[in-house]
């Protein structure tokens, strides 16, 4: 079970500028109403916040992991990682375009992630795969839902982004399960 964001991501709080007292898109994204911008960035923030926490866990796991079949493993945190990175990203670029801030500091990544904190005192292989996969899999459930609220707000390109990242994480996820059968 993950847990649930101390200070939730306001839909709209960080979305826009004031310019002589209008409300003004920094990038003139049309096409899509000021809900769907707003969701879209809620839902963008939520999701980078548990994508930086997730990959602070691989490193986490990346750093400390020790036993049989070592190498593999270690070098699969890598790309696993990696593969995270380049989905975080497009996330915070996706915030910009819909003139938003992206929430990535450490401090806003603990306050609203949603993700289990991750266990310092793991060594073993299998142990660090089992707490990770654990974590994928809460990762692409609430990637599969900020898919549908955004697609349902009307952003098709937000929904687009998110369907890629569970792509790669249920494939990642895939690849780290194969190692504890």
């Amino acid at each position: 079970m993950h847990r649930q964001a101390r200070n939730p991501i306001a839909a709209g709080g960080l979305s826009g500028r004031m310019n002589n007292k209008e409300l003004t898109m920094a990038v003139n994204v049309k096409g899509l109403s000021d809900n769907a911008r707003k969701t879209a960035i809620s839902e963008l923030n939520a999701r980078l916040a548990d994508s930086l926490a997730l990959g602070l866990a691989i490193k986490q796991a990346h750093w400390n992991v020790k036993g049989p079949n070592f190498i593999a493993v270690h070098e699969l945190f890598d790309t696993v990682y990696a593969n995270l990175q380049e989905q975080i990203d497009v996330m915070a670029e996706r915030v910009q375009i819909l003139d938003g801030v992206a929430l990535g500091t450490a401090e806003l990544v603990a306050k609203n992630a949603t993700l289990d904190e991750y266990p310092t005192d793991l060594t073993k292989v299998a142990d660090h795969l089992t707490a990770i996969c654990a974590r994928l899999r809460d990762h692409g459930a609430n990637l599969r839902a900020a898919i549908d609220a955004t697609d349902d707000a009307g952003d098709a390109d937000t929904a687009d982004i998110f369907t890629a990242a569970s792509r790669v994480a249920d494939k990642d996820l895939w690849f780290m399960e194969s190692h504890l059968e």
